[in-house]
């Protein structure tokens, strides 16, 4: 299985498998009456509407979530993981962790990419680990601190008051700061993703500047993966809770597309697959 995509020529998608019982988008798999079934159900479905990337995760980011130790993520991930590969699944699976002992058990279980949402920043073994294996790895901006949230019952956790010079410039050199940490550890270019880390230590506004300015982070040189699915500042954008952002989500993925998003990472894959689609043949036109 090649482990590399090849960017440039159309939008990717990367489907969202929460197996978390406290995910903020309500689709977490950890309550169902059987995890492993529940996960390979959604796992073909995503298949079935064209999803190119599977993202599994066992430890919610949402704003306010409680951390899971590595033991329990690992428990979480690593069935789901062997049973989408004992079950003849062969598309490209991402692990969505910041730490290197949940990562390093993904990969040896099947998965092919690391999903870091601390960039490196977490966890100093997680970069080794990236350099051993020699996989693609995702390196996400993150401010995010549990005291500057606000939570309101029906459209979830937001940051605020969350300060920054500069807004691009501050992430992005954050962003190459976590380049230069992969590199020293031995990553190579070629395996590195950036993530502007919507939602993660941004308002609303900052969000929307962010999304709006997605290309001054493609400048940087390297793919771009833009994760904006059901998120918080939609939902005050458009003061509706997750389960009706999928419009919102619609609308920031076509921008951000043509800003020149290499991935998109959703948990509503049909549409976003024929959104792609769609805006792949308007901008990315020969």
């Amino acid at each position: 299985m090649q482990n590399h995509l090849e960017f440039g020529k159309r939008t990717f998608v990367m489907g969202i498998l929460n197996i978390t019982p406290d995910s903020f988008s309500g689709d977490g798999l950890i309550s169902e009456a059987d995890t492993v079934k529940a996960a390979l159900a959604q796992a073909e479905e995503f298949l079935d509407a064209g999803t190119d990337i599977i993202d599994i995760g066992g430890e919610s980011t949402r704003p306010g979530a409680h951390p899971v130790s590595a033991e329990d993520e690992i428990a979480r991930v690593t069935p789901v993981i062997k049973a989408l590969r004992n079950n003849g699944i062969n598309s490209l699976i991402s692990i969505d962790s910041y730490k290197a002992a949940v990562a390093e058990v993904a990969l040896n279980a099947g998965a092919n990419w690391i999903n870091d949402v601390w960039g490196f920043n977490a966890d100093e073994q997680m970069a080794v680990v990236a350099a051993r294996y020699q996989v693609p790895v995702i390196l996400m901006h993150n401010r995010s601190k549990p005291n500057q949230v606000e939570l309101q019952q029906k459209l979830g956790g937001r940051y605020i008051g969350v300060p920054y010079g500069n807004l691009l410039e501050d992430v992005k050199n954050e962003l190459m700061a976590s380049v230069a940490i992969g590199r020293a550890a031995g990553v190579k270019d070629t395996n590195i993703i950036l993530d502007p880390g919507i939602g993660f230590g941004k308002t609303v506004e900052q969000n929307l500047e962010l999304v709006n300015r997605l290309d001054e982070i493609k400048a940087l040189g390297y793919p771009v993966l833009l994760g904006p699915s059901r998120k918080s500042f939609i939902g005050y954008t458009l003061d509706l809770p997750p389960a009706e952002r999928l419009e919102g989500t619609l609308a920031v993925c076509a921008v951000g597309i043509t800003r020149g998003a290499d991935i998109l990472r959703v948990h509503d894959v049909q549409p976003v697959v024929r959104l792609a689609k769609m805006t792949d043949a308007v901008v990315r036109r020969k």
